[in-house]
Order: structure tokens, then sequence, then C-alpha cells
């Protein structure tokens, strides 16, 4: 029927009303806060970066005792885990300190074991990027014929298959000192089935992989390369991280990591791919994760400051839309924040929101 018997407004007009029909819920639960937990020196050697206000505003990288009592604050909050990512002190050419059962994030994950049993989900990041001399996230092929400095012909020369093998100690190692889940995020190609099997062979056949299916090489990763100093030393990720104007090729990957044993897969950065999120729950069926990333963080957190947008708003508009294109779990930098507001009145009145 058409106006005036059909009326949308009705259903807009109060608060309880608009609860009654809301089609897309947001909940703490729902949301995974990522932590950057360093040793020592590396602490003090990167403090100015890691907690400036032009890099992640309101983050640092943190200690082992810190990192226990943010996941204390995000259990206490709801929230659904924590996601880890290691800044070690030293750093070589095979990111040997990735699977270091004594690495600083095994550490940190017995530590909130320990701290807060039953607390948050412990998510541990499977990377070589942080503890790779060259800031790549696998090992590079004839290494020593390469300059540090500069770019190579064609973009860096991975060996996939050598990263692989050392992906799978670097989860298993996880998996030994308590992760809930391990999360592979190098791209590198067979990395599930390879992370599976070898969980699998060491007695830890209950431990779910959360697979980077389809992880862009996107610009929007800044912040995040100067919090974890993972920034490459030359070169770029163009040649294992996907083309951004590649939808159909990201679906393949995410179908190909289902096929290799993914129980969860996700998709980076979040907020310029909507679409491909829709696409890839479609595909799998599998539980999705978007990973709302750090420059899309930082450009809020900009533009909050500067008085352009209400925070509060725009960040639970943006989670909400992840949510409403099918994402299941979202990963955040705003994850504490949004927490607390969506206790308060979810529907409460804020700055700018009758524009």
């Amino acid at each position: 029927m058409a106006y005036p018997q059909t009326r949308m407004r009705r259903l807009r007009a109060t608060a309880g009303l608009r609860g009654l029909v809301r089609e897309t819920d947001l909940r703490a639960g729902q949301l995974v806060l990522p932590l950057f937990v360093a040793e020592a020196d590396a602490r003090i050697d990167a403090s100015s970066v890691a907690e400036s206000d032009i890099a992640l505003p309101g983050l640092a990288r943190l200690s082992i005792s810190a990192a226990v009592d943010c996941a204390r604050e995000a259990a206490e909050l709801g929230l659904g885990g924590v996601l880890l990512f290691g800044v070690p002190a030293h750093k070589d050419p095979e990111g040997s300190g990735a699977y270091d059962d004594e690495g600083v994030v095994q550490l940190t994950t017995r530590a909130i074991k320990q701290a807060l049993p039953g607390g948050p989900l412990v998510i541990a990041d499977v990377c070589l990027c942080e503890y790779t001399d060259h800031g790549h996230c696998g090992v590079l092929r004839d290494a020593e014929s390469h300059p540090s400095t500069g770019f190579m012909p064609g973009g860096p020369t991975i060996d996939n298959d050598a990263s692989v093998e050392l992906l799978a100690r670097v989860a298993v190692s996880h998996a030994r000192a308590g992760a809930d889940i391990v999360a592979p995020s190098d791209m590198m190609d067979g990395r599930v089935g390879a992370i599976r099997g070898a969980l699998d062979e060491e007695g830890f056949t209950d431990t779910p992989i959360l697979a980077y299916s389809a992880k862009f090489a996107s610009a929007f990763y800044g912040p995040f390369r100067d919090a974890a100093g993972s920034t490459p030393a030359f070169g770029d990720r163009r040649a294992y991280q996907l083309d951004p104007a590649n939808g159909r090729e990201a679906v393949r990957e995410a179908l190909l990591d289902v096929q290799e044993g993914a129980d969860m897969v996700m998709v980076k950065p979040a907020l310029a791919y909507g679409d491909l999120i829709r696409a890839v729950k479609r595909a799998t069926r599998l539980p999705v994760a978007a990973y709302n990333v750090s420059g899309e963080y930082a450009m809020v957190k900009a533009a909050a400051a500067a008085g352009h947008l209400d925070e509060r708003a725009a960040v639970l508009e943006i989670l909400t839309s992840l949510r409403r294109a099918g994402a299941e779990t979202i990963i955040s930098y705003h994850a504490l924040d949004a927490a607390r507001w969506l206790a308060q009145a979810p529907d409460a009145p804020v700055r700018g929101s009758t524009a």
C-alpha cells in the first residue's frame, strides 16, 4: 500500500519502537580488543611512537602486567576477547622470537590465563613481521644477496613454503601457552592447512583457527606498523596481500582457507570492505570477523579531536555497519569505549544525531 496508508515513520517515532524493530544488534561480547605487548627494551625504544597522538591515540605498547590489566578491564566490560601482538626487543631474519615458548606473547597468554581464569578469550596473532629484522611476514629467499634498504624488482621474494613451516611452529607455541584461538595473518599459501596439521599432531585438536583470509594490501595499516614495529625495511607486501580491487579473489582465498580447516575467516580492513564481508559470509557460511584497523581508528579519533564529528555516534555507527554486513566478530581499537557506550542507553541522544 502507498502513502498515506503506509507511513514508514510510524515505527521510528520513539526509542521503544525503534528498539522493537531494530534489525542489527551490537553487543560488547562481539568485540575483540587488540593489544601490543612489548619486551622491556622495545617499550623504552619506541614509546614515543607507540603512544603518539598521531599514531594510535589512547593506546600504547604494554608490559605483560599492563596487558593483564587491560584484559581484566575487557572482561569486566564483557568483551569477547583480546588479540595479542608481540613487540620483541631483538629480531632476526627468521623471526625466531615468534615461536619462542618464552616469547612475549606466550608469556602474556600464560599471565592472562593465570590471573583471569574464565576471563576473555585470548587470540594469538600468528605472523613473523613483528619478529623479523626485515619486517616482512615470511622469510626471504636469498636474503643475503639483497640490501637491507631499497626495493627489490617486483617486490620482496618471500619463501612461501619455508615460511609456512615456521608459522606452524608459531601456532603450536601459542596453543601450548594456552591461547584459545590462533590467527594466522601472514597470507602465505597453504598456511592454514599446515597449522591445522601441526596443531592436531601436537594434541591441540580443539584449538580453533581464525584465518586472516581476505587481508588486503591496504593504506590503512600505517599506525599499526608504528605501534607493532612491523614496517617493512624495503619493498611492500603487495606480493602476498590482496589487491584492494579484487573481490572475487578474496572470496576464493576464504574458500581455500575453509577447505584447509579454518574455523573462522576474517576480512581486513573493514570499513571500506563491507561488500566483501557480505560476500565472504555468503560463500563460506562460517563465522566472519572484520578487523576495524588502525587507520580507520585514527581517522575517527582525528576527526573527533578536530570537532568534525561525534566520536561515540560515529564509532557505534561504524561497528553496527560491520555487523549489518555480516560480521559476527569485530576486532577494533574502539572496543573498550564501545563497550562502555553500549552499557549506556543504546538510543541515547548524541551530538550531531539529528543532522
